[in-house]
């Protein structure tokens, strides 16, 4: 899903209204569970709005999908190796937070692993998500410094350091710093 043709705006669109449709869901229904307006959900959906983390995080949660699993290509040849040059890429227009599908698709693990880089000063809040079974991640800091909320508590990460939690109750990453950060995401789908 990279903007290299300028063509990400409705690649997200297209794909959301696709599983929208395979979860056998209308507009309303979605804007409904989601809290979305109708409107902005069908801007989306025609490439005319490019969703925010927060705000495709809120319409994916109803749709009982994971940012990770959005993102990746479920449709691909199952392949063993994910080339750098070929992992989807997303930048959350809002923060300037870049995510990196890492994991090579089609494979029937359950796990997601993401590359994510935070820019210096960038807060992005994830609304709580409910999935069944729940879902987990681990956060492993790479570069730089992360603070996070989850779980009702806060952590300051340090370069090296992991942390694990579940979605259900939301999570806040903010990179405090005057320099990027970046970590990876080890998620549990189920």
């Amino acid at each position: 899903m990279e903007d290299s043709n300028g063509d990400l705006e409705k690649n997200i669109g297209s794909s959301l209204k696709a599983l929208r449709i395979a979860r056998a869901m209308t507009l309303d229904q979605l804007a409904s569970a989601s809290g979305v307006s109708r409107a902005m959900i069908s801007k989306i959906e025609r490439g005319e709005a490019s969703p925010t983390a927060v705000l495709l995080a809120r319409l994916l949660t109803p749709l009982d999908e994971t940012l990770s699993g959005f993102f990746s290509n479920t449709n691909e040849t199952l392949r063993p190796l994910s080339r750098r040059s070929e992992q989807p890429v997303w930048r959350d227009p809002e923060t300037g937070y870049v995510r990196r599908a890492v994991s090579p698709r089609g494979h029937p693990i359950n796990v997601d692993l993401v590359e994510v880089d935070l820019p210096a000063g960038a807060r992005v809040a994830l609304p709580p998500m409910q999935f069944n079974p729940p879902q987990m991640q681990y956060v492993w800091l790479l570069e730089g410094a992360l603070s996070m909320e989850c779980d009702g508590a806060s952590h300051d990460l340090n370069i090296g350091d992991c942390l694990f939690m579940g979605l259900e109750s939301g999570i806040t990453f903010h990179n405090r710093s005057s320099q990027p950060c970046r970590y990876a995401v080890v998620l549990k789908k189920g």
